[in-house]
């Protein structure tokens, strides 16, 4: 299989011996990554094999145990407010405020990540446009239906255009024709050149991948391009190589 998309001078996210303890729990142990900038890359595995853990690393939120991260050039341990202005994140845990409007959270995430002025009320109009959100610019989002409050929560995450995103199973509850819009929008965020990881346990946005990585209990234990993952593991589907790990991991 593809071991590496990028060489290490030309790679988004890169991490050498990457482990994350805790007590006696090794959550992540010796990951080995290497993603491209523009690749859409998934991380996959049952509940418990550290894709959580993996991405809160690479977001500057938990410091490593042991082993070195880069996000954009930066070091997550050693420039982690660098890492976080250079991030945008969005997981299944509804993060906005409920009691502002669509407009109001869209000017709010923008500020917090650096924005003013002019530039602020450009990048709220042109995000309104993108993601169809005009309609709705007034409307509190509490009264949002999910697949609308995913949408506010991407915008909200690339008010500063982000040149790495992580989408931490973004889409989980979501309807299934929410999901096709939304992975519309993340394949056209990778083609203007923003480097996307996403976890998910959707099998048919897993085959939207460039590549993924297959972890169980804190173990890389496969990489490369769907094809190749399914060949790797000798099983018809990649459902089915998400079905097998998990019950191996329920052993």
């Amino acid at each position: 299989m593809t071991a590496s998309a990028a060489s290490s001078s030309d790679a988004a996210v890169r991490t050498e011996h990457l482990r994350k303890v805790f007590g006696p729990l090794v959550a992540v142990d010796d990951l080995e990554l290497s993603i491209a900038r523009g690749e859409v890359f998934g991380l996959l595995g049952p509940n418990g094999s550290g894709k959580t853990t993996t991405i809160r690393m690479l977001c500057g939120l938990i410091e490593p145990t042991s082993g070195v991260a880069w996000v954009a050039g930066f070091d997550v341990a050693r420039d982690t407010e660098k890492v976080k202005r250079s991030i945008g994140y969005m997981s299944q845990k509804y993060g906005l405020y409920d009691d502002l409007s669509v407009l109001e959270n869209m000017r709010f995430y923008a500020t917090v990540y650096g924005l003013r002025g002019s530039e602020r009320t450009a990048r709220l109009e042109e995000m309104l446009d993108e993601l169809h959100l005009r309609e709705r610019r007034d409307q509190r989002a509490g009264t949002l239906s999910g697949g609308w409050k995913q949408r506010l929560a991407l915008a909200c995450a690339t008010a500063h255009k982000p040149p790495v995103l992580f989408l931490d199973e973004p889409t989980a509850g979501v309807d299934p024709a929410s999901r096709r819009e939304f992975w519309a929008r993340i394949h056209a965020l990778a083609k203007s050149g923003t480097t996307i990881l996403v976890t998910t346990h959707y099998m048919d946005e897993a085959s939207q991948c460039g590549r993924l990585a297959f972890l169980s209990r804190g173990h890389l234990i496969g990489i490369g391009t769907p094809e190749e993952i399914v060949a790797h593991f000798g099983q018809p589907t990649i459902e089915d190589v998400f079905v097998a790990l998990q019950k191996k991991d329920e052993q």
